[in-house]
């Protein structure tokens, strides 16, 4: 078996998606985006189980999110009629104020490695993309195992740290204003 590369480092694909937010419907191209950072959040299906407690959470968490110049996009198979029809059903849903993209294709989820061809749903994946476009973190769960809003914000800080720091890395569990490292100049057994 051959198992597919990460694609950390990689551009993120040129790609449109028809978005459902502030109950309108639009066609966006994700290089839009560029210029800010992106956190696309890839999940099963509407009208789910697990699926809306990470939703909600990270409609919870859109704002700090946004203060950290990022946008949130979360991407289903499911087309802009379904994401409405489950906004406007579910309280929970219904507070999302970010996208939810729609690839009922599945072409995106093919291109980003979250699809399942057996049962056309995706995995759970994450991915920070950088101003630039570049993909800086990828994560990819069952689709039994719900995701933490907290810990997406966390590695979006690293990233964007590590990024405006040349030279300097984040540690484990590193949050804004705790000692980082610096490759060569920091041993590991002072840590």
């Amino acid at each position: 078996m051959i198992l597919e590369q990460p694609l950390i480092g990689q551009a993120l694909p040129e790609t449109t998606l028809e978005i459902f937010q502030f109950e309108q419907t639009k066609k966006v191209k994700l290089s839009d985006y560029q210029g800010k950072w992106l956190i696309l959040f890839f999940y099963p299906a509407d009208f789910t189980f697990v699926c809306p407690t990470e939703l909600g959470e990270m409609a919870d968490y859109y704002e700090k999110f946004q203060a950290e110049g990022a946008e949130v996009m979360s991407v289903s198979a499911d087309t802009v009629f379904v994401h409405k029809a489950w906004h406007d059903e579910s309280k929970v849903i219904g507070k999302i104020k970010f996208p939810m993209g729609a690839d009922p294709t599945g072409e995106f989820c093919r291109a980003l490695g979250t699809y399942i061809p057996a049962e056309g749903l995706s995995l759970r994946g994450t991915f920070i993309v950088d101003p630039d476009g570049i993909i800086q973190s990828q994560e990819i769960n069952s689709n039994n195992i719900g995701r933490s809003a907290a810990e997406t914000l966390r590695k979006l800080q690293a990233a964007k740290f590590v990024r405006e720091n040349g030279g300097e890395v984040c540690p484990a569990n590193w949050h804004p204003g705790e000692a980082t490292l610096k490759p060569g100049l920091d041993l590991v057994g002072k840590i």
